[in-house]
């Protein structure tokens, strides 16, 4: 297969970095989990109480944050953030942080950056509009609040993580309200974009139908 990129959107809980995960292990491609990164921001700020509404503590923040991958581990500034930055809070946080104009611009600049030789998949909110507009293959996926919710919840006491359905789904709520109205790279379906509506798929189901695209696509 010739060496293309392809790009992911899609709401909170939809899945996208497992599906990429796997995508990305049977193509022998990269996966760059771009939510990882804003989530790494929302967990840094939140730590260090940083007033993210004042542009020079903001800037000088991101200044300090080193953000790497090693294997399934998300690693930031040398600390193992793989299970933290995946809780709710984290997640609230980074809808937040992740509409500043300054954490856009620097998590887009190295994005653009990482994937400019091709053969990745890179997953998250625009990046089909913003990030990587001319990918060869766009998708969306997409799945019912109910549904994300379940998948997270199971997911949560699969670890050993206490857990609410509830709390978990009125979260999931809020932060597709604040995903798709906040001014700057607000998440919605590109034009160009497949959607891949997983309510009813398992991950297996979805990773037949992704590649089935895929192949179609190219």
């Amino acid at each position: 297969m010739k060496k293309i990129n392809i790009a992911i959107d899609g709401p909170s809980g939809v899945g996208k970095s497992t599906i990429s995960d796997r995508i990305a292990e049977k193509l022998n491609m990269r996966h760059l989990d771009t939510g990882a990164m804003y989530r790494c921001v929302a967990y840094y700020v939140k730590k260090n109480h940083v007033d993210y509404e004042n542009k020079q503590a903001l800037q000088e923040a991101l200044d300090q944050i080193h953000i790497r991958f090693d294997g399934d581990r998300v690693l930031l500034n040398g600390e193992d953030v793989s299970q933290a930055i995946r809780m709710n809070e984290v997640s609230m946080m980074a809808s937040i942080t992740s509409a500043l104009p300054e954490v856009r611009q620097k998590l887009v600049s190295l994005q653009q950056e990482a994937v400019k030789d091709k053969g990745f998949i890179v997953d998250g909110r625009d990046i089909c509009s913003v990030v990587l507009p001319d990918a060869e293959v766009k998708l969306y996926m997409d799945a019912t609040p109910e549904a994300r919710a379940g998948r997270r919840y199971k997911e949560y006491i699969k670890k050993g993580i206490e857990a609410d359905y509830e709390t978990i789904f009125q979260d999931i709520v809020a932060r597709d309200y604040q995903d798709t109205h906040r001014a700057i790279s607000p998440l919605k379906k590109a034009d160009d974009a497949i959607l891949v509506d997983t309510s009813d798929l398992t991950i297996d189901e979805v990773v037949e139908t992704v590649l089935d695209i895929i192949d179609k696509e190219i």
